[in-house]
């Protein structure tokens, strides 16, 4: 790979920019600060409108790296204010529960604040800094990636056909995108495991009933009692994966929350929705002059919250490695970043594969059961099995990015 002109007025050309984000969550929003941040010009394509992006109710547990990283491209004002600290978590089973007391045995903590209010943070901050964000775009194509001249093209919401060359292309648009399937399919190993059960989740206008998150085991399935507010509950239920929203209306859904965790309080519910719990995997997470961060490249099983943390982890290690390249001219970490940034997507799907099995009823009987209540003691006497967990869930410190 051979080191394009660096021009900077190439970040102010329309139709000419020095790296292209295709998607505008949270991989490509901390892609174009970080990118801005470096003097690197950027521009960012997303189908979706303004309002759906900000507003699409998503994870909500920030790692420690993953704050930082917001405060070093000054996105984290509002987030100091009115993001949740927390220290641990409880793990409930039969009628009982544990603390697991993250800040004394790992000296990290996590932060509870809404992904779609980091994305509101985000654009908002690109949008002051003259970052262009295309909204709303159609029929978006990326092309000529083997070649050092990669283009993205799409039409706008005016109807117009566009044409963005770039010296890079970020493929941020999550597992639906059209990054990873431009690839030859020959070029990529796909790794898959798909979970016979979902998670039924509610936003609840309800004071939250704890001060740190509940993970309930029980016989007829898994629950989390989360928050994202003093005043806003976001709760979770095992079920089936052929379950329709239908068959559970508001007052089911509490009663079952009331049996698997015990008293929460109760509220309007302002959002409810399924989802279907994967892992997924796709390597090397590069081809050409395109590169395939957050969900584009990988799904973890929300029981280890790991999927928004990964996605800002990966562009850190893009963003670096672009920087490189345009301070330096050298293409060694832009060539070796799926090698590094695919060790910490094992890591993580190693650690939600673990959480899952530990707490979810897998269907297989009351062998099944008794060896997750083993677990689950264990991890309540021994302070090392207790540690392995906390380091794993509130993220290991950052590796250096080469």
């Amino acid at each position: 790979m051979q080191r394009a002109p660096f021009r900077w007025q190439d970040a102010w050309v329309p139709n000419r920019t020095q790296v292209g984000i295709v998607g505008a969550g949270p991989a490509g929003l901390t892609l174009a600060l970080l990118l801005h941040q470096a003097g690197i010009g950027c521009a960012v394509v997303e189908t979706g409108t303004r309002d759906y992006v900000e507003n699409r109710v998503r994870a909500g547990l920030l790692e420690q790296n993953t704050v930082d990283v917001l405060r070093q491209v000054g996105a984290a004002a509002r987030l100091e204010r009115e993001g949740l600290d927390h220290t641990g978590v409880y793990l409930r089973f039969q009628g009982r529960q544990f603390h697991v007391d993250m800040l004394r045995l790992t000296g990290r903590k996590i932060t509870i604040y809404g992904q779609q209010e980091v994305v509101k943070d985000e654009i908002a901050a690109l949008l002051e800094r003259g970052v262009p964000i295309h909204f709303e775009v159609q029929d978006t194509a990326v092309h000529d990636f083997e070649s050092e001249h990669p283009r993205i093209i799409y039409r706008t919401r005016d109807g117009d056909d566009a044409d963005l060359h770039c010296d890079f292309i970020a493929g941020c648009d999550g597992f639906h995108g059209v990054c990873r399937p431009s690839i030859p399919p020959d070029e990529l190993g796909v790794r898959e495991l798909v979970y016979p059960f979902s998670w039924l989740g509610i936003l609840a206008e309800a004071p939250p009933s704890t001060d740190e998150l509940i993970y309930a085991w029980h016989e007829n399935g898994f629950a989390l009692h989360s928050m994202r507010s003093p005043t806003v509950s976001r709760l979770y239920l095992q079920v089936p994966n052929d379950t329709s929203l239908e068959d559970w209306p508001d007052d089911r859904i509490w009663e079952e929350l009331e049996r698997r965790i015990g008293r929460v309080n109760t509220g309007p519910i302002s959002d409810k929705g399924i989802t279907p719990l994967r892992s997924f995997v796709c390597e090397p997470m590069q081809y050409g002059r395109l590169f395939l961060a957050g969900d584009a490249a990988h799904i973890v099983p929300p029981t280890g919250a790991k999927g928004l943390n990964l996605a800002v982890n990966d562009v850190r290690i893009l963003g670096s490695a672009l920087r490189r390249y345009y301070e330096h001219g050298s293409t060694e970490a832009l060539d070796g970043y799926s090698t590094v940034a695919v060790r910490r997507v094992w890591r993580a799907q190693d650690f939600s594969n673990y959480m899952t099995q530990l707490l979810h009823d897998l269907g297989d009987g009351a062998f099944g059961r008794q060896l997750q209540l083993a677990r689950l003691q264990y991890l309540g006497r021994s302070e090392a099995a207790a540690t392995s967990l906390a380091e794993n869930y509130v993220g290991l410190p950052a590796e250096p990015e080469f």
